[in-house]
C-alpha cells in the first residue's frame, strides 16, 4: 500500500533509493525472524491467540511508521510491523494443514492465496488515491486500522484448530528445527521456492523507481501495474487449485518455475527492445506473477508433507528461509539501482533461473517425496 508513496517518502525523509529498499527489507527481516517463534508458539498456545498478539504488534508498528521523522525510525518500525505481520500468512497455511491434512493442503493453500491476493491488488490502488488527498503517513494509519479490523474478525469468527498442543520447551523446539534442518528435501524445496519468491521482492521496491523516476509514470498510475501483477497471481492460484485434482504437486511446481523464468526473460527482452516502454516490463511481469500461484503452494505442501506432527514449526522455518533470502536479494539489488532498470531485471532473472534449477534437481532425485 505504501509503494506508490516511496518516491515522496524518500524526499520527505531525505532517503536514498537504497535506503527505501531497506524499508522493505526491514519488514522482511522482522517477518522472517519471528517465523522461528511464531510456529512453535502456535503449536503450544494455539493459532488464535498468536494471531491476535501478532496483529496487535502490527498495529503498533504501523502507527510508529506514520509518526517517523527520519528513515532510521521508519526502518525500525518496519521491523516491528514485519514481526507482527508474519503471523497472518504463516498461521493461515498452518490452519489449512490442520483442517485439510497433507493431501488437501495444497489445494486449500492455493485457494487461500487466491483470496489473499485481492488485498495486494487493492492496496497500491488505494495508496495511490490516498496520496491525492492526504500525506503519506495516513497510509500507515490506514494499515493500523486494517490490522485492528483483522483482530476483530479473528476474535469473532476463527475457531481454534490446533489438534494437540505441545509444551513450549526450547529443547523440543530446537530438536524440531534440527529435524527439519537435516532433511535434504525440505531444505531444497524451501530454497527453490524462496529463490522463486525473491524475484517478487526484488520487483516490488524497485518498481516505483523504475516506473516513476526512469520511465516517467505518474505515481497514481503505478497502482494499475500492481493490479495487473496481482491479477496474474490470482489467475495462477486458481489454476493451481484446479490442476491439483489432475497432476502431482511436483509437476505443477516445476511447470510454475519454468513459467517464472519465462516471465523474467520476457521482462529482460521487453526492456531491451523497448527501453522507454512501461508495458515492455509490466506485461511479462504478469506471466511471472501467474507462476507464483503455481510454485508457492505446491512447493510448500511438498516441503511440509513429512512433517504433519510439527506443521507450525515447518511452516515457520519455510517462511524464515524464504523471507531472509528475499530480504537479502532486495537489499543487494537496491545497492545497484541508481540510473537503470537492469539491476532489477537481471536480479529477477538470476533468482528465477536458480529457483528452477534447484526444484528440477530436487524433484528428479526424489520423485516421490
Amino acid at each position: 500500500m505504501y509503494l506508490p508513496a516511496m518516491t515522496i517518502m524518500a524526499e520527505d525523509l531525505d532517503a536514498s533509493v537504497a535506503q527505501m529498499h531497506l524499508s522493505l527489507s526491514a519488514y522482511l527481516i522482522g517477518y522472517a525472524a519471528f517465523h522461528l517463534l511464531c510456529g512453535p508458539l502456535a503449536d503450544s498456545y494455539g493459532r488464535k491467540s498468536i494471531l491476535l498478539g501478532g496483529f496487535s504488534l502490527y498495529c503498533l508498528g504501523s502507527v510508529g511508521c506514520a509518526l517517523s521523522q527520519n528513515i532510521e525510525s521508519l526502518i525500525v518500525f518496519r521491523v516491528v510491523q514485519g514481526i507482527g505481520g508474519c503471523v497472518g500468512p504463516t498461521l493461515a497455511r498452518t490452519i489449512a494443514r490442520d483442517v485439510y491434512g497433507p493431501v488437501g493442503a495444497a489445494r486449500a493453500i492455493s485457494l487461500i492465496a487466491m483470496m489473499m491476493a485481492v488485498a495486494p491488488a487493492i492496496a497500491p490502488l488505494a495508496g495511490g488515491f490516498l496520496l491525492l488527498v492526504w500525506e503519506w503517513p495516513f497510509i500507515f494509519y490506514t494499515l493500523a486500522a486494517y490490522g485492528a479490523l483483522n483482530s476483530l474478525l479473528i476474535w469473532l469468527l476463527l475457531h481454534e484448530t490446533l489438534p494437540h498442543p505441545h509444551p513450549f520447551r526450547p529443547k523440543v523446539i530446537m530438536a524440531n528445527y534440527r529435524e527439519l534442518a537435516v532433511h535434504p528435501q525440505f531444505l531444497a524445496l524451501t530454497a527453490g521456492a524462496s529463490l522463486n519468491y525473491a524475484a517478487l521482492m526484488i520487483f516490488l521496491p524497485s518498481s516505483p523507481f523504475v516506473f516513476i523516476t526512469l520511465l516517467g509514470l505518474n505515481p497514481e498510475y503505478l497502482a494499475f501495474i500492481f493490479v495487473g501483477t496481482v491479477s496474474g497471481y490470482i489467475t495462477g492460484s486458481a489454476l493451481s487449485a484446479r490442476l491439483s485434482h489432475k497432476f502431482a504437486s511436483e509437476r505443477i511446481a516445476i511447470f510454475g518455475a519454468t513459467l517464472s523464468l519465462t516471465g523474467s526473460l520476457g521482462m529482460i527482452a521487453g526492456h531491451a527492445l523497448f527501453p522507454t516502454s512501461v508495458l515492455g516490463i509490466a506485461l511479462p511481469m504478469i506471466i511471472y506473477s501467474t507462476s507464483l500461484g503455481l510454485v508457492q503452494p505446491h512447493a510448500m505442501a511438498l516441503a511440509l508433507k513429512p512433517f504433519g506432527h510439527i506443521a507450525g514449526t515447518g511452516s515457520s522455518l519455510f517462511g524464515f528461509i524464504q523471507m531472509t533470502m528475499s530480504a537479502a536479494a532486495s537489499a543487494v539489488v537496491g545497492l545497484f539501482l541508481t540510473d537503470s532498470a537492469w539491476p532489477m531485471l537481471l536480479g529477477m532473472g538470476v533468482a528465477t533461473s536458480c529457483g528452477l534449477i534447484v526444484l528440477l534437481t530436487t524433484v528428479k532425485r526424489t520423485p516421490q517425496i
